[in-house]
Parts: C-alpha cells; sequence; structure tokens
C-alpha cells in the first residue's frame, strides 16, 4: 500500500507556458515547477554542451594526455565495474586508440572493492604505463594516488562522486562537484564527464557527439542521473546515434535484449540494455572487462559473442537474484516479525555481492519499507540498502557504523561491510537507531502528476507527450490520477500472470494494462467503480493508433489512506511490543464474537485470493489494525492458515472452536495493553 499524493496545481494565471504548450503539456511543466519561458527553454532548449573548460583542471588533464600522446607513453584507463564506469571506459579507450595511443584498460572485480587499489596499481605501473586515468572513480583514492606519484607514474582523475576537502595527489583532477568548480552543469554521470574531456582534447564537439554520445547516453541512464539540461541533451543524441547503429557491439547488444535501435527510447534501454552491461560486472570475475570489450570491438563476430555472453548472464543475474528472494521469503515465513520492523534486515550465506542491492530494491518495493540485505562469506558480510523518501539511509548507517569496517551512500541507497559475527549486533542497532529517529516512519508513495479525466486523455494528447522525452530519473513518464472510473470488462494476459481491463467514464472507454496484479489477484468486477494513478501510452496494432492505460496503482474510490496508515502503526508498534494508547482498545482489538466472525466470515468469503489489504481496499469496513491482530489470532489457534504480511489467508478445516477471549494472541494482548499502556 503506498500514499497517493498529486503535485500541486500551479498559482495565478501563467498564460506564458499555457499559450506556448497549450492546457495539457503546459499544465504538465508548471506542476513540474517550469512555470515560464525561461526555465522552459532551460528544460527543452539545451542543444549543446557548455564549455568543457569550465570545468575545473580540464586544462590540465588536457595538457597531461596530450604530452602522453606525443611522448608514446602507455596510457591505462582505470574503470568502474557498474554500466557508468564501463561506457566510460570504452569511450575514452576508443579515443585513445584512435588518436594512436598505446592504450588498455583495467577494471576492477568486485571482490577488489570500487576504485582503484594500490596491488592494482602495482599490476599497471609494473606493465610499463606511465599515465593511468580513472573514469567514474578516483576522487577518494588518496593512498594510491601517493602510491603512483612515488613510483614516479602521471595520475588524471575524472570522477563524479562527491569529494571531501582535499584532494588525491594527481596531475589533474576534473570533478564537477569540486568545491572551486564553476562549470554551468553538476550532474554529469562519469561517462558525461569523459565526454566533456573528449571535447576538449578534440576541440571538435559534433564530431565528439557523433562518434559517443551514444555510450554517453547508456551511462547516464544506467547511472540514473536526473535527464535535465546537458544529461537530456546528451540521452537525445545519443538515440540518434543508436538509432544509426554507430557503435558495432553496442548494437548487437541492443538486438540481443530484444529493443529494436531504430526505435530505442531510455525506458528501453534503461530496463533491457543497461542491466546486461551490469550483469557481467556482477556475475562473473572481470566480467566488466568483456563488456567494455563490447563495447570497442571492430569485430562482428566478436561483437555476437560478446553479447550474447552478457544476455546469458544477465539471465543468470535475474536466476541468481531469484533464489535470493526466495532464501528472503524463507526466513519471512518463519520469522514474519521481520516485516513488522520499521526497517526491513535479513541476511543469509553466498548471497552474491553482486546481486544484494538489487534484491533490496525488490524488497522496498514490495513492501514500502527501508530495506538492508547482507551477504555472508568467509567470515565477512557484505550490505546493501536501500530507502524510500523521507528516511535518509546515510544517516541511519552513519549512526549504526560502530560494527561496520566500511560503509558510503546517499539518502536513498548505501553499501557497507562488516565481520559476520557483528551481524546480529548490527541489526539490533539498525532497530534501536529507527525507534529513536522515526518512531513514526514515513510512508511510500506514488505521485500523479495532475488529477484528469479520460476524456482528456486524447490521442492527440498522449503523443503530445513524446515532446517531454526521454523519459528517466528527474524526467519520469507523467503519472496521471483519474477518478470514478468503471470497469467495463477484464480479461487474462499472459495465461492470468497480468491483467487487461476496460474503464469507461463520461462515455469514454480505454484499454488498460496492469502488470503488478495477475488476473486471479485483481479483485475489482464489471460495473464496479475505481481510482486509478496510470500513465497514457500509444498503443499502434494493425496501424490503428490508440491510448492506452498503464496502471500504477488502483483502489476503490473513497478509501480512507489516513486510517489504514494509522491502523497499520498501530498494529506494528503493538506486534513489536511496543504498546498503544488505551483509548484505542475497541478499534483495533476484537471485543465481542460477531467481530471475530465477521472476520472469519471474510476469510471464508475470499478464500486465500486477498490479502489483508485487499480486504481493506474492497471496503470490509474493518479496521485494519483488528484485522490483522484477529488474523493472526486465528493462525495461532490453526484457524488458518496465514501468509507473511497477511497476503493470503486459508481457512483449517480440522480446526475446532476457539475460545479468543479466554486464550491466545487477543486475550494475552488486552492483558498486556491494560497494564502497559495509559491515557
Amino acid at each position: 500500500m503506498k500514499r497517493w499524493r498529486t503535485l500541486p496545481p500551479p498559482t495565478g494565471e501563467n498564460k506564458e507556458i499555457t499559450a506556448g504548450f497549450g492546457e495539457f503539456i503546459g499544465g504538465l511543466l508548471l506542476r513540474r515547477g517550469i512555470s515560464d519561458m525561461k526555465s522552459a527553454e532551460a528544460f527543452f532548449g539545451c542543444s549543446s554542451l557548455s564549455d568543457p573548460m569550465e570545468l575545473r583542471d580540464m586544462d590540465r588533464a588536457v595538457e597531461v594526455i596530450r604530452a602522453a600522446l606525443d611522448e608514446g607513453s602507455k596510457i591505462t584507463v582505470f574503470g568502474d565495474y557498474d554500466c557508468d564506469g564501463v561506457t566510460a571506459t570504452a569511450m575514452l579507450c576508443g579515443y585513445l586508440e584512435a588518436m594512436g595511443a598505446e592504450v588498455d584498460f583495467y577494471i576492477p572485480d568486485r571482490s577488489e572493492g570500487y576504485g582503484l587499489n594500490v596491488e592494482a596499481a602495482g599490476k599497471i605501473l609494473d606493465s610499463g604505463t606511465e599515465l593511468i586515468i580513472t573514469v567514474d572513480n578516483g576522487i577518494s583514492a588518496f593512498e594510491e594516488a601517493k602510491y603512483i606519484a612515488d613510483r614516479g607514474a602521471k595520475l588524471v582523475i575524472t570522477d563524479h562522486h562527491q569529494p571531501s576537502e582535499e584532494l588525491p595527489v594527481c596531475e589533474a583532477c576534473v570533478n564537477p562537484h569540486r568545491a572551486d568548480d564553476l562549470s554551468q552543469f553538476k550532474d554529469l554521470c562519469g561517462a558525461g564527464v569523459v565526454l566533456k574531456l573528449l571535447c576538449a582534447l578534440e576541440e571538435d564537439e559534433e564530431f565528439i557527439l557523433e562518434q559517443y554520445s551514444d555510450l554517453a547516453a547508456v551511462g547516464t541512464i544506467g547511472d540514473v542521473m536526473p535527464l535535465k539540461g546537458e544529461n537530456r541533451f546528451i540521452v537525445q543524441r545519443g538515440l540518434e546515434n543508436i538509432r544509426n547503429s554507430q557503435n558495432m557491439g553496442l548494437d548487437k547488444l541492443i538486438r540481443a535484449a530484444g529493443v529494436a535501435p531504430e526505435s530505442a527510447a531510455a525506458s528501453q534501454l534503461a530496463f533491457s540494455v543497461c542491466p546486461r552491461i551490469n550483469a557481467a560486472g556482477r556475475m562473473t570475475h572481470k566480467g566488466a572487462e568483456k563488456a567494455a570489450e563490447l563495447l570497442t570491438t571492430e569485430s562482428p563476430e566478436t561483437a555476437a559473442r560478446l553479447s550474447e555472453e552478457l544476455s546469458l548472464l544477465n539471465g543468470n543475474r535475474r536466476q541468481t537474484e531469484n533464489d535470493i528472494l526466495s532464501e528472503i521469503k524463507e526466513q519471512i515465513a518463519r520469522d514474519p516479525d521481520i516485516l513488522k520492523q520499521r526497517v526491513i534486515v535479513v541476511a543469509g550465506e553466498g548471497w552474491a555481492h553482486g546481486v544484494i542491492g538489487l534484491a533490496a530494491s525488490r524488497l522496498t518495493d514490495r513492501y514500502g519499507k527501508p530495506a538492508l540485505v547482507i551477504g555472508v562469506e568467509n567470515g565477512g558480510a557484505t550490505g546493501s540498502a536501500r530507502s524510500i523518501e523521507g528516511f535518509n539511509m546515510y544517516r541511519l548507517l552513519a549512526g549504526c557504523s560502530e560494527p561496520l569496517t566500511k560503509f558510503g551512500g546517499h539518502p536513498m541507497a548505501g553499501g557497507f561491510s562488516l565481520p559476520s559475527d557483528r551481524v546480529g549486533e548490527f541489526r539490533e542497532l539498525v532497530h534501536a537507531y529507527c525507534a529513536k529517529n522515526y518512531p513514526k516512519m514515513p510512508e511510500d508513495c506514488v505521485c500523479a502528476d495532475m488529477e484528469i479525466g479520460l476524456r482528456e486523455l486524447t490521442l492527440e494528447n498522449a503523443e503530445l507527450l513524446d515532446r517531454l522525452e526521454p523519459f528517466g530519473e528527474g524526467n519520469r513518464r507523467p503519472l496521471f490520477l483519474i477518478r470514478g472510473c468503471t470497469v467495463s470488462s477484464k480479461q487474462a494476459l499472459s495465461g492470468g500472470k497480468y491483467t487487461c481491463f476496460y474503464v469507461e467514464q463520461e462515455g469514454v472507454k480505454l484499454k488498460a494494462l496492469s502488470f503488478s496484479h495477475s488476473f486471479d489477484s485483481f479483485y475489482p468486477n464489471s460495473g464496479e467503480k475505481l481510482d486509478i494513478i496510470a500513465t497514457a501510452e500509444i498503443n499502434e496494432y494493425k496501424g490503428n493508433r490508440s491510448v492506452e492505460l498503464r496502471i500504477k496503482d488502483f483502489r476503490y474510490p473513497d478509501f480512507s489512506e489516513d486510517r489504514f496508515f494509522a491502523a497499520n502503526r498501530v498494529y506494528e508498534e503493538i506486534s513489536r511490543g511496543e504498546g498503544c494508547d488505551i483509548r484505542l482498545l475497541p478499534r483495533v482489538i476484537p471485543q465481542d464474537r460477531t467481530e471475530l466472525m465477521k472476520i472469519y466470515d471474510l476469510v471464508k468469503r475470499y478464500g486465500g485470493a486477498a490479502s489483508a489489504e485487499e480486504m481493506v481496499l474492497r471496503g470490509c469496513g474493518i479496521n485494519y489494525c483488528m484485522l490483522r491482530i484477529t488474523l493472526d489470532a486465528f493462525a495461532e489457534a490453526g484457524m488458518i492458515a496465514l501468509s507473511p504480511a497477511a497476503q493470503s489467508a486459508v481457512i483449517t478445516p480440522s480446526a475446532g472452536k476457539k475460545d479468543l477471549f479466554g486464550e491466545g494472541l487477543i486475550f494475552r494482548l488486552k492483558k498486556e495493553l491494560e497494564q502497559k499502556t495509559t491515557v
């Protein structure tokens, strides 16, 4: 369950924007903070990169690299194993090789950790390298930079991660986030910084964009950078190059992902292509180097072979991720209290370090809570964390850092490591920190851009949405809130895995697709009304074009989410033994057999086809806290089989009559709460 929010409507007349873009697109722009033509030009009008020489130390970086080219010095590009680092490595290596340089690259394995390390630097220098250039890393490589300098070699750092006040010893450090950097655009990824470095080296922006904007676009999308300003321009140009097959390896990879290069969109790259590049570094030793080789090869045979390998590795990644999630599901089945904590913390033996972050994201998406997933192996433990808006994950890790040997991140995600024998201690610290600092946890939200009627979702307006492309981080596809739609019919898709249904409103009928609900779990029936949040897309079939809704969320009209979230919070507080206001007892704990029977009849009626949340959404009129406590009491008494988080509840036929008020959970809770809580 997520809270629904809608961006606030614009204040004032704002005629400038609506006159320039029309009521529909203009209304979207105004809600997204684009309130005048100057800000609109900043969003739509970026048609070139700003001067790369504005970046601090860019002049020095160009001087050092040109000198190495002139002197025939061996150059090694030191990259990173994610999509951004791999594309940045391929770009710089490809350019330097085209310039006739003796160049190679080194991308560390995940087991080496992120960024430069002394052992790797030693191997590189032993091979005769005289200049190391980092891409997408290096800003915190203090020890390694000193080692390189002591060995008599040169180091140029290009990075986009946040620097500390002090910088590593190097010939040049190009990073838009340096305190003394005065460049216009700060939100470049590692590949974006390299793109500007190549522009500075070549002094011909158009040539560099023709050759390398496709890789820079993939890196920008893969690193989830905001698609505004120069990033928006980079991705637009990159998509043009992709459609013209500028890079053989990338073209093969895109086709292997089932995407047509001539119509590739940013969202397709994000969900189909970038994961394949990331999977190489996640799933096999030195796999990221295979990805970089793919993006630099000029051999059709090599491109075909490596693109297939990356696709296979991505399939292995999906399987490994599912295996971890299955183990987590088993842990939760054994200990449902895991889900009642403010933050989910799970750990397991042998969970692949390259995949635990994906598992954490899946848990956060499913349960609407921050999640920390820890893989344990050989006496050590590595964790990855994902968060929701309003909960600062980096502060959590900093506040619980005593057992940690290493940690880092930002408000929405983080990574950490610790000895395996301290995982339990760390878990307790996390729960204590949350209880102290977040007595009331923030709630996961889905935010619609604007509330409209189906009548406004015309084919013309849906086509106008293309003006906002490319969609991605910082410029997501618009979501619309539509209230009071009537479900006219529904049918199963993909053997019941998904649901297709039609909605009507004021004579307008549109097709809607839900990929988050199977047909069996899609509870609205024909004739019932729904409020929905959805995107509007164009479906083309046999030459016909029509508007199609992709459902993000739905619920019955007049559902009180305030009551639901308040009840859920009280249920979890009671489950954790924290008690509640005694005045709430009549609303959250059944007081007589009539209330018990009402809930028991609900379980009989839905026969395991509805979760507790769905029972409330279906308008059963029961307080959610009371519903959950009663289901727990039935399960304890053996009257029902209840899954974790009450995703399903099924009557147990052999169960006899039980006195739930004279013994068991309800009896204990009433006694405990009466003793522990006060008005």
